[in-house]
């Protein structure tokens, strides 16, 4: 039986259209994410080997500052856009429409004073004088992501997924494609590739993922918008609701970000505390953002799809009164946050060090995955049970969780770093997504009555993931018949038969309880 068919009262193996959408959408945001993640690991190696750890370092160094411009014009409103749109879906468009206006004015003025004032942040907030010219690319692209943002949380609020996940294949392509280009033509002439050719690549991939969305919405609108042409609100009426939504979420997003933003620029001046020199504390940044994390990161596309849709869905549940479906959601995502992040503990843990020479020639990734790997169920379900907490208007709560979260972390970078290094951080970031985990389960568990089983999310998983690594190593050990491919492709066939084991062992307890063996 397909575990989302759970959610129907009877158990039935039909799912109803609303739960079919959630499934169906996030199947396709999934693929799509797998296959951006993908394309974008290569994308990495490319950067690091072209512009290296420091480079990379810088790169990482600007975005807080388009994080903060996202929370201000674009985050907030479309998450407000897709929760009144899935709510009131007769006057989604008039919310649309509100919205993007609203969006698309704040990020013009937010572009104009990032170029204008881009020496005074990169000196005096980011203390790197280069990344001033960074922060002008990078300014370019806001409004970009503004009107896509919209648009796509109009989407997500009718549950129609496969234009914004198209926008992110395109997005992906068009950037490492401009890129390669950019960097053949800059290595023919005989010019050092720099840190701003991934801004460049940035700007690029923004504009070509909203000229997609906008010609896919002037070409082929959602049905949607036929229906409400009758209903529309005008600016005056829509713009107050949504707004009375997006503000609150607008403010938690900026505090958080400007944390965010702290944590960034205090990484690099603590580890000179702890002795290493500007060069070697932006590098080691760098390995640690640019190559280590997108690993972490990697099995996380599942649940920043799921993540997305959750929120719709739980809202019009709530609309409905259906505390029930709720609950039912929250259960079933608790397994599979658990299940997924308790194999990627086995597999970072295991191939971890393998992973980061193989694909970065770079020891300290290596060691840096490892580490992270306990994050994976603590950082997945963080991410699901905060959208559901969002769904039930629960947003001023969620927005405490994560500054409380960030906050500890910040506490091991300003106390943590200077005496133990960068590993201080490392135990910073489990301790922080372990916090966030607990206190959203414990909320929900206090306005959502959901089942919680130690044996089913936590004792089986660990049980058969020990299980399959037993199994790996003895087949292995038996003989191994990936010995002469490279370490890269050897490591990824090493690391699909720990999976095929776990699944498989997974399954066989499945079977076991339903007394079909």
């Amino acid at each position: 039986m397909n575990s989302f068919s759970r959610f129907s009262p009877k158990f039935s193996f039909h799912l109803s259209p609303g739960k079919y959408a959630l499934l169906a959408g996030t199947l396709i945001l999934t693929c799509t994410g797998l296959i951006t993640r993908v394309l974008g690991f290569f994308y990495r190696i490319f950067l690091s080997r072209a512009i290296g750890a420091e480079g990379l370092g810088l790169y990482s160094m600007i975005h807080p500052v388009f994080g903060i411009c996202f929370a201000l014009c674009a985050g907030s409103i479309q998450t407000a856009i897709s929760r009144l749109a899935a709510a009131h879906a007769e006057r989604g468009r008039s919310y649309f429409r509100s919205g993007l206006t609203i969006s698309l004015s704040i990020s013009l003025v937010l572009t104009g004073l990032i170029i204008v004032f881009r020496n005074v942040l990169a000196e005096t907030v980011l203390m790197e004088p280069r990344c001033a010219p960074l922060l002008a690319y990078m300014a370019l692209s806001v409004p970009c992501c503004a009107i896509h943002a919209c648009m796509n949380g109009y989407y997500y609020g009718m549950q129609k997924t496969r234009i914004p996940a198209f926008s992110q294949i395109v997005e992906q392509c068009v950037r490492i494609g401009g890129v390669f280009l950019a960097a053949g033509i800059l290595v023919k002439e005989g010019k050092e590739l720099t840190v701003t050719l991934a801004v460049f690549g940035h700007l690029i991939g923004e504009a070509a993922s909203l000229l997609f969305t906008l010609s896919a919405w002037l070409l082929f609108p959602p049905k949607e918008l036929k229906a409400q042409r009758q209903t529309a609100w005008p600016f005056s009426a829509a713009a107050p609701a949504l707004m009375a939504m997006a503000l609150p979420l607008m403010g938690n997003r900026l505090v958080l970000n400007l944390l965010s933003s702290l944590e960034a620029i205090w990484i690099p001046g603590s580890l000179n505390a702890y002795g290493l020199s500007d060069s070697q504390s932006i590098s080691l940044y760098g390995v640690l953002t640019g190559m280590a994390l997108p690993f972490i990161l990697f099995p996380s596309a599942i649940f920043n799809s799921l993540s997305v849709l959750l929120l719709p869905t739980v809202a019009q549940a709530q609309s409905a009164g259906n505390h029930r479906q709720i609950g039912q959601v929250i259960t079933v995502t608790i397994r599979y946050c658990l299940y997924v992040g308790i194999l990627c503990i086995g597999v970072f843990t295991l191939f971890g060090m393998d992973l980061g020479v193989s694909v970065f020639k770079d020891e300290n990734a290596g060691t840096y995955i490892q580490v992270l790997a306990w994050l994976c169920p603590f950082l997945y379900l963080g991410t699901t049970m905060g959208s559901i907490l969002n769904g039930l208007g629960q947003t001023s709560l969620t927005f405490l969780h994560n500054a409380l979260s960030l906050l500890l972390r910040l506490a091991f970078v300003v106390f943590g770093i200077p005496v133990f290094g960068i590993m201080a951080y490392l135990a910073g970031m489990l301790a922080s997504e372990l916090l966030l985990a607990i206190l959203h389960l414990v909320s929900l568990k206090k306005r959502v009555d959901f089942s919680w089983n130690v044996w089913e999310a936590l004792v089986k998983p660990a049980v058969c993931v020990i299980l399959s690594i037993g199994i790996y190593r003895l087949a292995i050990s038996l003989g191994d018949p990936f010995q002469n491919l490279p370490m890269f492709f050897k490591t990824a066939f090493h690391i699909l038969i720990l999976s095929l084991c776990y699944i498989t062992a997974l399954g066989f307890c499945h079977l076991v309880k339903k007394g079909k063996l």
